[in-house]
């Protein structure tokens, strides 16, 4: 559907780009999966931009929703643009979503310079698409050409020599784009004899698009995603495409992908890409202001994370391991992955708990405070479990309509899902000790929702500000104990006001308490909650886990 054109660039027309980018790469996203054949050929490279877009999206739709929270109208074109950003940069998946993460931060930084009116313009922009193509070059350790690099340059080349508003410059943007995507095999062999044209760019084509339809109200032509010497052949492009095109035998290539958040200085992060460059490649390095989105191929996962560690504070780590025989042979040597019959797809709130569930089987959607997975990330982590059957646990009662949203999707590509809908990641604990592969899916599925069920669930946390609670007024710094999602003690201790919530719900029977501890959790507190238990409540057991960086200073599950 037609919408009314922006005339210039402020708030609402960054808003409206960053919407129309990820409906335009949610449709391109399985063409730009099946061409996806550098720098790995692990047909990801579609799905990475997406999730990376979807977080810009929700960044920005938070600002709009905080405005109109406050009746402040709507946002200053900078706050805008830091939030695409910063939410392209937290959300960024893989080589090409942290590079297209690195070109939003570019020109977000033109945007966003010098108050509201500075670059709001023809000008703006073809400076904003100017510096986002440079910093972009400089953030990926050895460029390529015939990348979305290229694409890139390109787009900002054509852009300087155009003359005229916002529309006028994202065509011709677009435009010097789509050419030079064009001639991408022509620059690298790999897509010459895949016949396809650079998926990282094709992905960057369909935001510029957006970009053209922003302000003009009309969507450019469709790309193509052959090369020409392909298409006057007829060759047909699939989702097998990349088994043709891999690395030539005894190339080879890392092991694992390592990408993670990083809070650190800059001179730490110089040190960094040294180190990281020396371990592996396709090493990016993207964002600044003491916040880093790091993405590395390498053999050994630990050192690349232990670098980090030393620069500073790495977290939302994951680690991917490309399968021997998978995306680093050629198409003869690689044995494509049986299916499982059945998995578990669980969101955990720290780290800790993300490593108990991963060695009890479970493919996990680590959430940080404040930072809830997009639907597209728990569509995702149900792709890479890579089985027929998936349950899905989201463990948050504000995750149902998101997990339900993704469990749809997943379905619609031929995948069972049920939908689990626990609340707490203490539930989730209980229906995964139950799971048992073995039994027909909807019996594992009753098993597991009873098990949930009768789990009771609390958690003890800290109050941000003064608020109104079930159980009177808090202030900010108190206690608070919530049970079953309600406040139900306020305290100003974090020992008293645990073993409060732990008698409350003790007091209706149990035979199991689970505490996960958060690291803000004083270290005596499970030592006195585990006596507390043993001493009051015959026949209770009690086990402690470690939950990391998850929010809650203390979780507490009764069942």
């Amino acid at each position: 559907m037609a919408h009314v054109p922006q005339t210039f660039f402020d708030a609402l027309a960054v808003r409206t780009w960053c919407g129309l980018a990820l409906r335009a790469l949610g449709r391109a996203r399985e063409e730009i999966d099946a061409i996806n054949v550098y720098p790995v050929a692990d047909g990801d490279t579609g799905t990475n931009l997406y999730l990376t877009a979807e977080s810009a999206v929700a960044a920005v739709e938070a600002v709009f929703e905080g405005h109109d929270a406050h009746g402040s109208g709507k946002p200053a074109l900078a706050d805008a643009a830091r939030a695409m950003a910063h939410g392209a940069l937290i959300g960024a998946r893989g080589n090409s979503g942290t590079i297209l993460a690195q070109l939003l931060r570019g020109m977000a930084q033109v945007l966003a310079a010098d108050g509201e009116t500075a670059h709001t313009d023809g000008e703006g922009l073809r400076l904003a698409l100017r510096h986002a193509a440079d910093s972009a070059r400089q953030a990926v350790a050895h460029p390529v050409e015939g990348t979305v690099l290229t694409v890139a340059s390109a787009a900002a080349d054509a852009a300087g020599a155009a003359e005229g508003d916002c529309g006028t410059v994202a065509r011709a943007a677009y435009d010097g784009a789509r050419t030079a995507l064009a001639a991408t095999p022509g620059q690298l062999a790999v897509l010459e004899r895949a016949g396809v044209v650079d998926a990282g760019g094709r992905g960057l084509v369909a935001v510029l698009g957006a970009l053209v339809e922003t302000f003009t109200g009309e969507a450019p032509r469709a790309v193509p995603v052959m090369s020409a010497s392909f298409e006057a052949g007829s060759a047909e492009v699939s989702a097998d495409a990349p088994d043709e095109c891999a690395d030539a035998p005894g190339t080879g290539g890392p092991a694992f992908e390592v990408i993670y958040l990083l809070e650190a200085g800059d001179t730490a992060v110089a040190r960094l890409r040294e180190r990281l460059d020396a371990l592996g490649d396709s090493l990016v390095v993207v964002g600044g202001d003491g916040l880093w989105n790091v993405h590395v191929h390498v053999d050994d996962a630990g050192a690349a994370v232990e670098a980090g560690i030393e620069a500073g504070r790495p977290y939302r780590i994951r680690i991917t391991h490309f399968a021997l025989g998978d995306v680093h042979t050629t198409g003869a040597e690689r044995q494509p992955r049986e299916r499982a019959q059945r998995a578990v797809v669980a969101v955990v709130p720290g780290e800790g708990l993300a490593g108990l569930y991963t060695e009890a089987g479970a493919t996990t959607v680590l959430a940080r405070p404040g930072e809830p997975p997009a639907s597209g990330e728990l569509v995702e982590a149900v792709r890479r479990a890579h089985a027929r059957e998936v349950v899905l646990l989201p463990n948050d009662a504000d995750l149902r309509h998101t997990a339900a949203a993704a469990a749809e999707q997943a379905r619609a590509e031929g995948i069972r899902v049920a939908l689990i809908p626990t609340r707490s990641a203490v539930q989730g604990i209980a229906a995964l000790a139950v799971h048992e592969p073995e039994r027909r899916f909807d019996e594992d599925v009753v098993q597991m929702t009873s098990a949930a069920g009768a789990t009771r669930y609390a958690e003890v946390a800290v109050a941000e500000r003064q608020s109104w609670t079930m159980a009177g007024i808090c202030q900010a710094g108190d206690v608070l104990g919530l049970i079953d999602g309600d406040v139900a003690v306020i305290g100003s201790d974090v020992t008293v006001t645990a073993e409060t919530v732990l008698d409350r719900m003790l007091s209706a029977g149990g035979e199991l308490v689970t505490l996960v501890l958060g690291d803000e959790a004083p270290e005596a507190v499970a030592d006195h909650l585990e006596t507390r238990v043993r001493e009051s409540y015959l026949a209770v057991d009690t086990v402690v886990y470690r939950g990391g960086r998850q929010g809650a200073v203390l979780l507490i599950g009764v069942e």
